[in-house]
């Protein structure tokens, strides 16, 4: 057993939304091998009331609250200073002091750094420290400028570049780095060629128990009309642009096709232009006690991302939970499944409308694709066996440390 400081952009409690997820089993998989003190922030004032049931689980825990606006605020200095933006908004004076002291009392043996803009509170420690990028963040921002024109595309093509050259500096300084596909870990590997030996892929997973079908699990859907859902955290900008690009391009002759067609929206904190689809055509839930009851019952779901990264953790629970998914060809195909058996991918509007429209007319498909999806998961996507790879690298580090 190793005492451990895990590093976390946000609390990592409760799993409801991707990063979280994925924190959270991280964390998980490190407490059930290791004392583990934990350095993160609370973003959400309702995260608030999960502090204490995660401080029962870790050695020791520092969750400051961040206020977004504030920090927002004080990211600009980078404009002066020539840092990424994101590392001025995650740079918190108390959050470096707590962490010196824990290095210091509780005499850590090594670092697990989640998200890079954490990884400035390892720089200088003198630990080995093992950092989970989960993306290339650098290429969200660069992309997100390519969508945008005026004084937007510059400062997030500028963010591109900073953040970029700091997650080089990140992966040369520190002894190992992953990212969530074999697809984002190449990519990375293209940008910094000095640090392809150091970098590797670590695959989200799925708890397949708890997203699993339920016979006993009632209906959340009005009867006799065709619900087609999608799901996720409706603040997070790649999923607000997939729904509401939905609704403009891909649902208007779905619903000429099966009059009665309702796309769910199903997720916390939708966004204004988000609330703004509700209607007769839309239904925008907000957060919900449960998202399983919509998921099982959904006769399709949809993942129309355009933006976003890596693999999707609304991806994988639809499929867990035997539904059919059509999902944006760029976050579909990372999931790995085979495209037409397990998961359908559609490049645009039109295949999107083809590939919904088709498994709406045929039930028995529709079933039998989101059994074979089901199946990938099982073999491919259990959280012990995907993070089992960080342990080697763990016991590696700690090692060379010793010797």
């Amino acid at each position: 057993m190793a005492r451990l400081l895990f590093l976390a952009h946000r609390l990592p409690y409760p799993p409801n939304k991707g990063d979280k997820v994925r924190s959270y089993h991280l964390l998980r998989h490190l407490l059930a091998r290791h004392e583990v003190h934990v350095g993160t922030f609370v973003d959400d004032p309702e995260d608030e009331a999960h502090v204490p049931t995660l401080a029962r689980d870790c050695a020791s825990l520092f969750a400051p609250r961040l206020h977004p606006l504030r920090a927002r605020a004080a990211s600009l200095a980078a404009l002066l200073d020539g840092r990424a933006l994101t590392l001025r908004y995650y740079q918190d004076a108390a959050m470096a002091r707590w962490v010196r002291r824990t290095v210091a009392e509780r005499r850590i043996d090594a670092v697990v750094v989640f998200c890079s803009a954490m990884a400035q509170y390892a720089e200088g420690l003198g630990l080995p420290t093992l950092v989970d990028f989960v993306d290339v963040d650098s290429a969200k921002w660069t992309q997100f400028a390519t969508d945008r024109g005026g004084p937007l595309a510059w400062l997030y093509r500028r963010e591109g570049e900073r953040l970029l050259a700091y997650e080089r500096e990140v992966a040369a300084r520190f002894q190992r780095s992953y990212f969530v596909t074999e697809r984002e870990t190449e990519l990375f590997r293209s940008l910094a060629p000095e640090c392809a030996g150091a970098v590797d892929a670590l695959a989200n997973g799925v708890d397949a128990e708890f997203f699993a079908p339920d016979p006993a699990r009632a209906s959340p859907y009005p009867p006799g009309a065709p619900a087609v859902a999608f799901t996720g955290a409706m603040d997070y900008w790649p999923n607000v642009d997939a729904v509401v690009w939905f609704v403009q391009e891909a649902l208007p002759a779905l619903r000429a096709a099966f009059p009665g067609l309702r796309l769910h929206v199903v997720g916390r904190n939708p966004a204004p232009a988000v609330r703004a689809l509700a209607g007769e055509a839309v239904n925008v839930t907000g957060t919900v006690a449960d998202v399983r009851p919509w998921l099982q019952h959904a006769d399709v779901v949809v993942a129309p991302l355009r933006l976003a990264r890596g693999i999707q953790n609304k991806v994988l629970e639809a499929m867990a939970m035997a539904r059919p998914v059509v999902a944006a060809t760029g976050c579909g195909s990372t999931v790995g499944a085979v495209d037409g058996r397990e998961i359908v991918l559609a490049a645009d509007a039109p295949a999107f409308v083809r590939e919904v429209g088709a498994l709406l007319a045929d039930p028995a498909r529709a079933a039998a694709l989101g059994a074979a999806g089901r199946e990938r998961v099982l073999a491919d996507y259990s959280w012990g066996a995907n993070l089992a790879r960080i342990d080697d690298h763990l016991a590696a580090a700690l090692a060379v440390r010793a010797a």
